[in-house]
């Protein structure tokens, strides 16, 4: 009862600044004070406007908003989400182009499940739906999962993975991003010993840590320092009473959210305090830089105890994906069973949550793999969103993944007839 109340209390003390947000601007605002202008109350206005989307937005998940795409013909063709495979803790969506030809590379898009929400990959999407058929794993939020669900935890995870690269055949190029990439190598590897028909062509490693202490970073570090009494007695919390999952043990995303924030505190209060600056002059939009940042950064989801835990204990406590000891269901999983799938690792040099060494590991391990099937990028000067959704992903990244999962296609499929031609467009 004590994690749940801490939960209950952490949501009234936002729901608490959301009401205060609104109130300062309703009051503000009042038709009379425009009589009488005033900078104070224009400033007020502008402090509970933002404050009140802040505080709003952590508890929404945000829309993909992509409703159309632009294709050769010129025309804006409906993209339609639809859900492949659904599971209770996370579904298979596929981003369907209406009225387009079926393109040549099948891409499963693997999101974290590290606090937000699958659309923080939301550019990534867009850059590869120019020639590529999408789909993403779509992680739910815990708060929302029934305690009667049952558990989650990374070798649920792994399996969920398995059962996606199953659906989806063996065809797919499978493209994971940061937290991820140890157990979607894990799931390639379980596929490639048990059921090899299913594996999939190509397998791109998007700075994940498969050995966290190739080289260290702030966040091995800690999860090297911390014990992991001290990890559930701190971080784990029970879901109130206001959500379906009332009961479960997660790591909120409240609290997730507060250490992200702390981390940059000062760079964050300033952004706060120039967007209410800029409001308050009327030169801020719904769209402008400030909020299409905050509103995906601020929406944070809950995640399992089990599955925070797990990660932190078997990933970078015991780095068992490191070793080559990492277990699924009882059956130990061997890397070197891969041996025909094209493996490809891309870093950035400024990565400071997954450094450079981290992710290329992957190669090592993967000693029934000819060197011919693996390939690896260090991206100079880029960081850690950028090699995934920024300049460096668009300009230099996804050029060179295309062409790999093009070198290492099992097969390249028909495209089915159709009026208008196949999308062209460079990425955006």
């Amino acid at each position: 009862m004590r994690y749940m109340m801490t939960y209950d209390l952490m949501e009234t003390v936002r729901n608490t600044n959301q009401w205060l947000g609104a109130t300062a601007l309703s009051m503000a605002s009042y038709p009379v004070f425009s009589a009488l202008p005033n900078p104070a109350l224009s400033w007020m206005a502008a402090w509970g406007e933002v404050t009140e989307r802040t505080y709003q937005r952590m508890v929404v998940k945000p829309a993909w908003g992509i409703r159309t795409f632009t294709c050769e013909d010129g025309k804006d063709h409906l993209v339609d989400i639809t859900t492949v495979v659904e599971r209770p803790f996370g579904d298979l969506i596929h981003f369907k182009v209406n009225g387009r030809a079926e393109q040549p590379r099948k891409v499963l898009l693997v999101a974290p499940m590290s606090g937000h929400y699958a659309t923080l990959l939301r550019s990534t999407v867009k850059s590869l739906l120019v020639n590529c058929e999408v789909y993403v794993t779509d992680w739910h939020n815990a708060r929302d999962i029934p305690v009667s669900a049952g558990k989650f935890d990374i070798e649920d995870y792994t399996l969920y993975l398995v059962d996606f690269m199953r659906e989806l055949g063996p065809d797919t190029h499978v493209v994971a991003v940061c937290q991820p990439v140890p157990l979607t190598l894990a799931a390639t590897a379980y596929l490639a010993e048990r059921e090899p028909d299913a594996q999939p062509s190509s397998l791109t490693l998007i700075g994940g840590p498969v050995d966290p202490d190739a080289t260290p970073t702030e966040v091995t570090d800690f999860g090297r320092r911390v014990t992991m009494g001290q990890l559930e007695e701190t971080m784990i919390q029970q879901v109130g009473f206001k959500y379906p999952g009332v009961g479960r043990k997660v790591y909120p995303g409240l609290l997730q959210l507060a250490s992200f924030m702390s981390i940059n505190g000062e760079r964050h209060t300033k952004a706060f305090l120039d967007q209410i600056q800029r409001v308050s002059r009327g030169e801020a939009s719904d769209h402008d830089a400030h909020n299409r940042f905050y509103d995906e950064y601020l929406a944070v989801m809950d995640m399992t105890a089990e599955f925070y835990l797990s990660t932190v204990e078997r990933i970078f406590k015991k780095r068992e994906i490191a070793r080559n000891v990492f277990t699924v269901n009882g059956h130990k999983v061997d890397f070197s069973k891969i041996t025909d799938v094209a493996v490809k690792t891309v870093e950035g040099a400024k990565d400071d949550i997954s450094a450079p060494g981290q992710c290329v590991a992957a190669l090592d391990l993967c000693t029934g793999l000819p060197e011919s099937k693996k390939a690896s990028h260090l991206e100079p000067g880029a960081g850690h969103y950028g090699i995934f959704a920024g300049r460096s992903w668009r300009d230099n990244i996804r050029p060179l993944v295309i062409n790999f999962m093009n070198a290492n296609s099992r097969s390249t499929p028909a495209r089915k007839p159709a009026s208008k031609p196949a999308n062209k467009n460079t990425a955006a």
